[in-house]
């Protein structure tokens, strides 16, 4: 019996199918008929669905199954419009990829039948709503998600411009801008930003810029290691309309990329190369030969850029070379020389931390009458910069307006006060951290600089000291509007009496940090002042008092726009008061760190034509919540204020202010 229902064959397929387990209630029969339980079935029974013996799904027919080539077959006969590229492009990475990898020049574009043509101009119309506008506005982007963080669009003379920065920046993104805008032209400036630990972006990403946007314009890259010449090259096949080219931080990027972007884009106008690494004089002999349009030139922080390179720039390319700035390279006399007789068309030249440059270098380049055109100048850092080569400088530009000197100690009264005798033309001087120039040498500027020095600005200079000289009053300087004299330790009021004789026509006077003067310096200056000032700038000068601010009220506040007392604590509310009451054209006031009390801003507020923009009262301790109300009442034309530091000004009050003063920008 327990050979009859030996069960060991259950589940065994046999030609019939799977026999059947006999334990199941519903195949037991009667005992006559128990020995059908073992023969086969002569018949296979219906089923509802096929079975399948593995267990898989059978997979259905997908475009993926096709090779990369002939998607790109499929990809480029799509129309030509961006709705559906964007849509194809959303599908997949793979798919975006193949998108951005296709050319303008490889797209199909159909034919349109002679007979439709017809009709297809029948049609009217559509007028441009504002759907159809914000979707001129817009790209589709992968997975359909459109970024406005990352990417500034603007319309600039009918092309696009995108902006990426940090861990945004990848090749993904870039695929993406350039499938999405290629219907509109593509872009017109592209301007990349990373950061030190961004590697996402690749080669990939810019040839997928130059495959889409042939009309790109503008180019900056700026801390990308991961760019070398490869993408350069791609941007340089692709983009041959390129003007202006910004590399920053890039040490991949060589003089291959560079070489390749002269070579193939003949329109560009500006070239900034800073601290990339393995750009030499190489690259700079191709700009000056291939490019014909050539006028902005940056150098900065190149090590193997040398007198070679330099040299070859201008002397190709000096007739056409208009702005140059060279910083931070290994460059001789030899490159002051060249840009001295071949910079015929330079107007505006800074040189920075040229430490090999030589007193010769200078001479040279002021005596080679090839600067004639030059009308801005800046030196700075220069060791080599010194009396012989500022004068000689100044006799060979004679179209001199703007000369900017800074940190250069070998310049001393005498030849500061040559090159103002020289530069006849000069109507800005700037000097700042020369301590070899002392008072006798700032007064010798005015008296020699003519009748066009306009501005004149005198900062950080340690060698200034008020002295006892005599100084004629036929020489004055008639023509100065601006005067600033910042941070100067030596500067009293024995040199502010005098130069309120011979500038009396002074506007804008800016006296910040010179903590030797008090009210009988200023006083005698404002007195003196014929023409009206219109901003006063004297923080830090801690030893002025109400005295010299009722002066300035009473004699110029008709014209006086802006008075900054940042850090006069001998300020009080008589200065408010004077204010008020004279001063109706005033729209910015820093009484910051000053002794001014609730009552000063009670009278200011109650002032009728006065017409606030910007107040501070930062640092002020003794102002309290009780000038809320008064605040408030400023605050119907103010646009900025500031209660920094106010330990008077409690909390509830500030949130009060901010609610109703919503219109105006606090700082708190």
């Amino acid at each position: 019996m327990s050979e009859v229902f030996d069960f060991s064959d259950v589940g065994a397929f046999r030609p019939g199918g799977f026999l059947p387990n006999p334990k199941d209630s519903n195949l037991f029969l009667s005992p006559a008929s128990l020995v059908d339980l073992y023969l086969l079935p002569r018949k296979r029974s219906r089923v509802s669905a096929p079975f399948v013996v593995s267990g898989e799904p059978k997979k259905q027919p997908s475009i993926e199954v096709l090779p990369d080539e002939c998607l790109f077959e499929v990809f480029r006969r799509l129309p030509a419009g961006g709705q559906e590229r964007s849509a194809c492009a959303s599908v997949s990475k793979r798919w975006l990829m193949l998108l951005s990898s296709i050319r303008r020049d490889e797209i199909c574009t159909p034919q349109v039948a002679q007979s439709a043509q017809p009709e297809i101009q029948s049609k009217p119309q559509k007028a441009d709503d504002s759907s159809e506008l914000k979707e001129k506005c817009e790209f589709s982007e992968v997975g359909g998600i459109k970024s406005d963080e990352e990417e500034c669009l603007e319309t600039a003379h009918g092309c696009l411009s995108r902006c990426l920065e940090g861990k945004k920046a990848t090749d993904v993104r870039l695929a993406s801008i350039a499938v999405g805008t290629a219907s509109r032209g593509g872009l017109g400036k592209l301007s990349i930003r990373g950061s030190t630990s961004t590697r996402k972006l690749t080669n990939l990403g810019l040839k997928a810029i130059s495959h889409g946007s042939p009309s790109l314009r503008v180019l900056s890259l700026w801390n990308l290691s991961s760019i070398s010449d490869e993408g350069l090259c791609d941007i340089a096949n692709g983009c041959r309309s390129l003007e202006k080219l910004d590399l920053c931080h890039c040490p991949a990027v060589s003089d291959k990329g560079l070489i390749a972007i002269a070579m193939n884009c003949p329109n560009l106008i500006s070239v900034t190369v800073e601290s990339c690494s393995n750009i030499g004089n190489e690259s700079l002999q191709a700009l000056g030969r291939f490019c014909p349009n050539l006028k902005c030139v940056t150098i900065k922080n190149c090590p193997f850029v040398g007198d070679q390179g330099i040299a070859s720039l201008f002397t190709s390319a000096g007739h056409i070379v208009t702005k140059a700035k060279l910083e931070a390279l290994n460059i001789t006399d030899v490159s002051l020389a060249v840009i001295g007789h071949y910079g015929r068309a330079m107007t505006d030249l800074s040189l920075v931390g040229l430490q090999n440059v030589n007193e010769r270098g200078f001479w040279v380049m002021g005596k080679g009458q090839g600067l004639q055109k030059l009308r801005s100048l800046s030196i700075t850092a220069c060791q080599g910069a010194s009396d012989l080569g500022v004068q000689a400088v100044g006799e060979g530009c004679p179209d001199l307006k703007l000369f900017t000197l800074r940190k250069c100690p070998r310049v001393s009264d005498h030849g500061i006060v040559s090159f103002a005798k020289a530069a006849g033309s000069l109507e800005n001087l700037q000097i700042e951290e020369c301590h070899m120039i002392t008072q006798r040498g700032f007064f010798g500027i005015l008296a020699n600089c003519g009748q066009k020095l306009k501005a004149l600005a005198l900062a950080n200079c340690l060698g200034i000291r008020d002295l006892n000289f005599g100084f004629p009053l036929t020489s004055g300087c008639d023509s100065l509007r601006s005067l600033t004299i910042r941070n100067c330790p030596g500067f009293g009021d024995s040199g502010l009496g005098m130069l309120g004789r011979i500038c009396p026509k002074l506007t804008h006077v800016d006296l910040s940090g010179l903590q030797s003067i008090t009210d009988a310096g200023i006083v005698p200056l404002v007195q003196s002042s014929e023409a009206g000032l219109v901003k006063v700038n004297l923080s830090k000068c801690v030893n002025l008092s109400d005295n010299a601010v009722s002066a300035i009220a009473k004699l110029h506040g008709e014209t006086l726009e802006l008075l900054n007392l940042d850090g006069c604590r001998y300020i009080t509310d008589t200065s408010l008061m004077e204010i008020a009451g004279n001063c109706f054209s005033l729209s910015e006031l820093d009484v910051s760190q000053s002794g001014i009390t609730d009552s000063g801003i009670t009278v200011l507020a109650a002032a009728e034509q006065m017409n606030l923009q910007i107040f501070s009262v930062s640092g002020c301790s003794l102002v309290s919540d009780k000038s809320l109300p008064f605040l408030v009442a400023l605050g119907k034309t103010l646009v900025g204020l500031n209660i920094q530091h106010c330990c008077g000004i409690s909390f509830g009050t500030t949130s009060l202010l901010l609610d109703q003063l919503w219109r105006c920008d606090i700082l708190y």
